[in-house]
């Protein structure tokens, strides 16, 4: 019989230890429901002058639904459009890829108001994240 595996916290967790739980994870996911489809997005704002990425949207496909993981622009390009834009253009691509919906989450003092003129309904709450205010979960059908 071979040792028992033995827990460790690591000082610095790194991208190493990152994939080692990920991969456990894949594996497991695959082997019940099959593969992700995993797909990474990406839509960037890139300043006009300077060509450098200045904000926009990072997220990912997996198992049919575009889950947003970061959507931001600088306070200085706000309420011009510009969000809208890059919103839209994400969920074309989950459309265009064969997605269900689109899924993100925010915190109440950031944008839930873009998200609900958008279509976007709340699916759930987090309360006291951080305290005294709430995160809150997004979906869209497409």
């Amino acid at each position: 019989m071979s040792a028992r595996p033995r827990i460790v916290v690591p000082d610095t967790p790194g991208d190493q230890d990152r994939a080692a739980v990920l991969n456990a994870l894949i594996a497991h996911n695959e082997k019940a429901a099959g593969p992700s489809g995993f797909q990474q997005i990406c839509v960037l704002v890139e300043d006009p002058e300077t060509g450098a990425a200045i904000g926009g949207l990072w997220g990912r496909i997996t198992y049919d639904w575009l889950f947003v993981e970061l959507l931001a622009l600088p306070d200085s390009t706000r309420h011009a459009g510009l969000g809208t834009e890059v919103l839209t253009r994400a969920e074309t691509i989950a459309r265009d890829r064969g997605c269900v919906g689109v899924w993100l989450d925010t915190y109440a003092f950031q944008a839930p108001g873009f998200y609900e003129k958008r279509g976007y309904e709340v699916f759930g709450t987090l309360a006291d994240h951080p305290r005294g205010s709430q995160r809150l979960f997004y979906k869209k059908p497409l």
